[in-house]
């Protein structure tokens, strides 16, 4: 699909809850981390809702199913169903339906959401390479999966059978800190068998449409945290985006996009759904916004003025993305974004 290079944030006079049907909004990061709800997600989110929005939850992660997801979200004050939810597992399960006769056995390296995933297609799990499985497919298996599950993926994929991954991410977030994601433990196949798996996650084709499909949605707005996997996805599938900063992608990554990278909107959190977005404009060879003015000079990212750091952080990406066209802003915005305290 041909589309012009953003330059800068997109603007909008109604909030975005009125301006987009439907929210398809990343889980970890957006709209909780670890066991907790995200700091103003709860009512922002139940506001949304009131206002007439559909709220879908969209997540790459495949080990649990839709049912536990939405007990997980209800559990924290966001009433959630499970056809409210789509998951990777479902993505991936279509896209090997689409090439397999039904009742076709599948072997399974993940978790039950995968396998649940699968059976509501009308596949049948497997366990081992010896079950004459017409597919492989990996999807995130929790810490516990064993080390022995590699390789009866691998002997399978070794012998040609078709092989399909429910995503690449190669981290996660948990309690603790970071861990290997579903990204990690496809390397380790792709090591043993040199061969390279469909996948269907985000930020690919295959999981928009399966958001697309379950949600019917027809003014989706992609609401994620992530650069890479959220406002990528949003990109490929010719939609807009918001970007909220309450998990991975900071200001100096954002100011660094490429393209594709490059949301079309921009807030702290999900108090942004709720709001207008302001317009950034050209002003004496910068960009303004409320307050602030941004301009790219010898070097670094300048900024003048006053007013909200989101203003600012709004300005600057419109000054850093336009001097990098349809690249990679290599300028410095570190006092700049410090002065936003960003």
């Amino acid at each position: 699909m041909s589309r012009s290079v953003r330059t800068r944030p997109g603007a909008s006079g109604r909030a975005l809850s009125e301006a987009y049907d439907t929210a398809l909004l990343d889980l970890d990061g957006v709209v909780y981390a670890g066991g907790s709800a995200i700091v103003h997600a709860v009512e922002s989110l139940a506001a949304a809702r009131e206002g007439g929005m559909h709220l879908a939850y969209v997540t790459n992660n495949a080990l649990r199913t839709p049912d536990t997801v939405a007990a997980h979200l209800t559990e924290l004050g966001i009433p959630a169903d499970a056809g409210d939810v789509i998951t990777s597992a479902q993505a991936v399960a279509r896209l090997i339906g689409d090439q397999v006769p039904q009742g076709s056995r599948v072997l399974v390296v993940g978790g039950e959401g995968l396998r649940a995933a699968l059976r509501e297609r009308g596949l049948v799990p497997v366990e081992s390479a010896d079950d004459d499985p017409v597919a492989v497919v990996q999807g995130y298996g929790g810490p516990e999966l064993p080390w022995g599950r590699f390789a009866e993926a691998s002997y399978a994929v070794a012998r040609g059978v078709p092989w399909f991954a429910s995503n690449t991410d190669l981290t996660i977030p948990s309690g603790r800190g970071i861990a290997p994601g579903n990204g990690a433990a496809v390397e380790v196949v792709r090591i043993a068998t040199g061969a390279e798996p469909q996948v269907a996650g985000k930020p690919l084709p295959p999981m928009h449409r399966e958001t697309i499909l379950r949600t019917g949605a027809e003014r989706p707005l992609v609401v994620g945290d992530r650069l890479d996997t959220d406002i990528e996805g949003a990109f490929n599938g010719g939609v807009d985006s918001l970007l909220v900063l309450t998990g991975v992608t900071d200001g100096v990554r954002l100011l660094a996009a490429p393209p594709r990278h490059r949301p079309t909107y921009v807030d702290a959190d999900l108090r942004g759904m709720l709001t207008g977005q302001p317009e950034v404009v050209a002003a004496g060879g910068g960009f303004r916004c409320g307050g602030w003015t941004a301009t790219a000079g010898a070097g670094a990212l300048e900024l003048d003025g006053d007013g909200t750091a989101m203003d600012g952080l709004r300005a600057l990406c419109a000054a850093a993305w336009t001097a990098a066209g349809d690249g990679v802003c290599e300028l410095d915005g570190s006092k700049a974004l410090a002065r936003l305290g960003l």
